[in-house]
């Protein structure tokens, strides 16, 4: 038994991230399609938890692609869900940065994109299919922020590995808004909202009774430390082996907190 099946036994809810843990944004992680189906026969209710921007639903088949199947989850949340709900709330069309898949999922849900520059509220979805660096963005934003349009952050993940490869995401273009003196409203890890519509998923269980698990020190580690969830740091994903700070704690206002194991991956 691996030290992840010893500490799992204790939570009947997993709380697990999705890039990093379960893939790479081209493979399933080895291991990944094993330990799911162990967390589904062991009983436990199973949450996959992204800052993707998109719909439960698109994400559920992006797994499927990659050959895993709905009952080895209980449910989806994603920062994309959490985000719509608020886009759909705007007074007018709001501008869009992303790609074209990813305004076809916003408008699909009935979020009004604007055909012009006459908006004042924008969704950031995360780089589109020709700028890939966020460099490519700071004219565009640079004229945002002196219209002070408030930028929906989808994706407060700053990066991700794609094949293996660091690719940016629409929280670097968020922070570098920020930067220019731009306003920013996030959506996804470490943020509440979208760990209230995952506890929602799992029938609102105590913190006690969840064990998250993620690739993210500042995403996944700290929003489900600030939970009060207990969590295992996967080292394989993002941080490519390096370990937790010993100032994490103190630095993010957590204590004593540690996380209750650091392992390479969910073999």
């Amino acid at each position: 038994m691996s030290g992840l099946e010893t500490i799992e036994q204790d939570y009947p809810v997993i709380l697990c991230d999705i890039w990093g843990c379960i893939h790479d944004g081209v493979n399933l992680y080895p291991g990944a399609y094993e330990c799911l189906d162990r967390w589904r026969d062991g009983g436990r209710t199973v949450i996959l938890i992204t800052n993707a921007p998109r719909t439960a639903e698109a994400i559920s088949g992006q797994l499927r692609h990659l050959g895993l199947h709905d009952s080895q989850w209980s449910g989806i949340a994603t920062s994309g869900e959490a985000g719509i709900a608020c886009l759909l709330q705007a007074a007018r069309p709001v501008g869009f940065i992303g790609t074209r898949s990813d305004r076809e999922i916003l408008e699909g849900r009935g979020v009004r994109i604007a055909g012009s520059e006459d908006f004042d509220e924008l969704a950031c979805a995360g780089l589109d299919e020709t700028r890939r660096r966020v460099d490519d963005y700071q004219e565009q934003i640079e004229g945002l922020a002196a219209r002070d349009v408030l930028m929906h952050c989808l994706n407060p993940d700053r990066v991700v590995i794609r094949g293996g490869v660091p690719e940016p995401c629409a929280g670097a273009i968020a922070d570098r808004y920020v930067e220019l003196g731009g306003r920013v409203e996030y959506y996804g890890k470490p943020y509440p909202a979208v760990y209230r519509h995952a506890m929602g998923l799992a029938g609102d269980p105590a913190p006690a009774e969840v064990l998250a698990i993620g690739d993210g020190l500042e995403t996944d580690i700290l929003g489900g430390a600030r939970m009060g969830f207990d969590c295992v740091y996967v080292t394989g994903g993002i941080s490519r082996g390096v370990g937790v700070p010993e100032d994490f704690a103190a630095r993010n206002g957590l204590g004593d907190w540690r996380p209750v194991a650091v392992i390479d991956g969910l073999t």
